[in-house]
């Protein structure tokens, strides 16, 4: 894929996946960084359970991204609550 592919992927994914996990967006430049590694994480995860990954700019990647995304997310929203949700006093 493109550049442009991944970055409109990236926007499409990102922007999905932050509404359903935290029910608002992280910022725009957030979002597209956001999607383009659950991107990478989905197509990397699909693979390893014998899917194809996130291959063109199309419904089934934008999926794959979305998953990825929001697995993404979730592990990246539990490790900040666990470094900046502990009180040090």
């Amino acid at each position: 894929m493109s550049l442009l592919a991944w970055i409109i992927l990236g926007l499409l994914a990102g922007f999905i996946a932050s509404h359903l996990v935290n029910h608002r967006g992280e910022g725009m430049v957030l979002d597209v960084l956001l999607g383009i590694v659950g991107a990478i994480v989905g197509g990397w995860l699909f693979r390893m359970l014998g899917e194809p990954g996130v291959s063109q700019l199309n419904v089934y990647s934008l999926i794959v991204a979305v998953i990825g995304a929001v697995a993404f997310l979730v592990v990246y929203h539990a490790i900040r609550r666990g470094v900046y949700g502990r009180r040090i006093f």
